[in-house]
């Protein structure tokens, strides 16, 4: 099965739209690094608790190259630097990753970064959901997501 890993957005949003168990559905086991973990279980204030531990197809995992992470620290947040730093490790085949600095970096790396209207998309093209304008207008609405107005 190939390796998913994920960074704090797409996680954050598929719960707020009720839909983690499309990444079950969509690739069986997703990688966390542990600060992203830490990161949906002590959220800032105007978002919701997220335990993965509650979900059997999340696995939580420590990158094993610190240099790396505190190299991509210099540019990016933690999360997004062990998330990072796990994709390239494990040799993912996704990084789910949505702020624009992160997937430029992941790219500069060999990495293919999908984000959460990615992902949508593709639930759409799989039939694992039928309408995803709704989805992107809460998304925007509720969580401040960033879309830009042509999407």
């Amino acid at each position: 099965m190939p390796v998913i890993v994920s960074d704090t957005s797409p996680v954050r949003a598929l719960a707020h739209l009720g839909l983690l168990t499309l990444l079950e559905k969509s690739s069986g086991k997703v990688l966390v690094p542990n600060s992203v973990a830490k990161e949906l279980l002590n959220p800032p204030s105007r978002f919701q608790s997220i335990d993965i531990s509650n979900y059997d197809f999340f696995q939580v995992v420590v990158p094993q190259d610190e240099p790396f992470v505190t190299q991509l620290t210099a540019r990016l947040d933690r999360g997004e630097a062990e998330a990072i730093a796990v994709a390239v490790e494990m040799h993912a085949v996704t990084l789910l990753i949505d702020e624009v600095a992160g997937r430029q970096v992941a790219i500069e790396f060999g990495l293919a970064p999908l984000g959460t209207v990615g992902l949508l998309l593709r639930a759409k093209q799989c039939r694992l959901c039928s309408n995803i304008a709704p989805l992107l207008d809460s998304l925007r609405s509720d969580l401040r997501f960033h879309l830009s107005d042509s999407l």
